[in-house]
């Protein structure tokens, strides 16, 4: 079903197409990762801005040691945050622990520390340039964040608070300079490490919440298949085994050449029969939609989706079953590719019955939140479309989808030749022909509904339409060669 309603155009361009189409599931990931990468390649900016004077008064091949050391400390903290985010992602499962690469990460910074401290006592750079040691501590603790537990970080803080006291005593530094910077380093590595922390827990939520729909999903179908079984076996279960036995006693009378077999035989083909008619009611049943109950159905589940719903249902009771069953089929593909291929935000449902003269059902699906809101109207259609269009197709009727530049009738944030909300908007429409008997008889119950006040009034006579009468309620018992027969069963 990779349909129109919010999909990118096929065979999008680069990177940027690539992703805007992708799910919102891979959007979060992308988001959050490349998110934390920035965070942990910071420090390669953030730490040379504070040594201009050190490094323009220092020995070129001191200036060109320190800056290894600090190229080196990003990288590390880099790939420490992209193992690290597998790492806490899989919580320990099938992801080695990067302990060299954290062993190698913790003496460059020892490396840088001790250098920084060793130029201020010498007299060789100011004092402000312990500050590089601020911005190296809060933004090199992103990778490590995500490996070590919570008592491993608050201990490693507590020591990156005491070399910066301990150091900043030693280099001779004014005592108030040494303790704001020591709280600012400590208070800035526990915001980042916070930071970084929760930013991962979310990601993992999202993959939970991810595996929980997809094993709802594969349970509801199980589920379907188990009711189509189940009734499967309800329908044919008992008259199969009447075909047996009333076999087996036909044998038996052949064998004796009594003319009863023929009787006997007679009766195994009939109730045969019966068992073939069933069964295609019973994967009709299965086949069809109901329009009231789709429409229901859609309703719940979008809103469940947190897309504000609203259908405006012009008379879909007055409406053939064949029609309601090929439009509730609608209802429900449309429903699912608003979910899978869209961020919506808003959907309406509208059907309009034929009108007073008119010959032709109408039902529109709009939706906004369209992936590659520029996506060609002639796209590709996914199997989802293809189907509905052959149902429609079998009825005279036909099915359109495409963007369009109007917003969504009701979201309340349509904008001259945009959609609504973020993305485009989609509209899906589909049309039935309404046999001309059908059409009358169904403006003729709805003067007489709209008449009454929508009383119903006991014992009323029913306009016949032309549809199927209905057969007898369930449990009914309908008198038959074989004894009574209960319907429904």
């Amino acid at each position: 079903m990779r349909s129109g309603m919010g999909t990118a155009a096929p065979g999008g361009g680069g990177w940027v197409d690539r992703l805007i189409g992708s799910s919102q599931r891979a959007r979060v990931h992308h988001y959050t990762r490349y998110t934390l990468y920035t965070f942990a390649g910071v420090e390669l900016v953030a730490v040379p801005l504070n040594m201009p004077q050190w490094i323009a008064n220092s020995h070129p091949l001191s200036a060109v040691g320190t800056g290894v050391l600090i190229l080196l400390h990003g990288l590390c903290n880099i790939q420490l945050t992209r193992v690290g985010l597998r790492w806490y992602l899989a919580e320990g499962r099938g992801v080695v622990w990067p302990g060299r690469l954290l062993a190698a990460h913790a003496v460059v910074t020892v490396l840088i520390v001790a250098l920084v401290f060793v130029s201020v006592a010498a007299g060789q750079a100011p004092e402000t340039t312990v500050g590089a040691l601020v911005s190296l501590w809060a933004f090199g603790i992103s990778g490590p964040s995500l490996l070590l537990s919570q008592r491993q970080l608050w201990a490693g803080l507590g020591v990156l608070v005491g070399a910066m006291v301990v150091g900043g005593t030693a280099a001779g530094m004014a005592t108030q300079l040494t303790l704001v910077l020591a709280v600012m380093s400590g208070g800035l590595s526990v915001l980042m490490a916070f930071t970084c922390r929760v930013t991962a827990w979310t990601l993992r939520v999202v993959n939970k919440l991810d595996a929980a729909r997809e094993t709802e999903a594969r349970l509801a179908v199980a589920e379907e298949r188990l009711r189509f079984g189940r009734d499967m076996h309800d329908v044919l279960g008992r008259n199969l085994s009447v075909i047996a036995l009333k076999s087996e006693l036909a044998a038996q009378l052949a064998r004796r050449g009594s003319p009863a077999a023929v009787e006997q035989m007679t009766e195994v083909q009939r109730i045969a029969r019966e068992s073939q008619q069933e069964m295609r009611e019973v994967v009709r049943g299965y086949r069809e939609a109901d329009l009231q109950a789709e429409l229901a159905g859609a309703r719940g589940v979008l809103e469940a989706a947190g897309i504000r719903c609203r259908i405006e249902d012009g008379g879909s009771t007055e409406l053939p079953v064949a029609v309601q069953s090929a439009l509730g089929w609608v209802v429900r593909e449309g429903t699912t590719n608003v979910l899978r291929h869209a961020d919506a935000a808003v959907c309406v449902i509208r059907l309009r019955p034929p009108a007073r003269g008119g010959i032709v059902a109408v039902l529109e699906m709009e939706n906004d939140g369209v992936r590659g809101a520029g996506a060609a109207p002639g796209g590709s259609d996914g199997t989802g479309l293809r189907g509905l269009r052959g149902r429609l197709g079998a009825l005279g009727g036909t099915l359109t989808a495409e963007p369009y530049g109007g917003g969504v009738a009701g979201s309340g944030a349509a904008g001259a030749g945009g959609g609504a909300g973020k993305g485009g908007s989609f509209r899906l429409t589909a049309t039935v022909p309404v046999p001309s008997p059908a059409g009358a008889a169904a403006r003729t119950r709805t003067g007489a509904v709209a008449g009454a006040a929508g009383r119903e009034e006991p014992g009323a006579a029913v306009p016949h339409t032309g549809q199927r009468e209905a057969g007898p309620p369930d449990g009914a018992l309908l008198p038959g060669p074989a004894g009574d027969r209960e319907v429904g069963a």
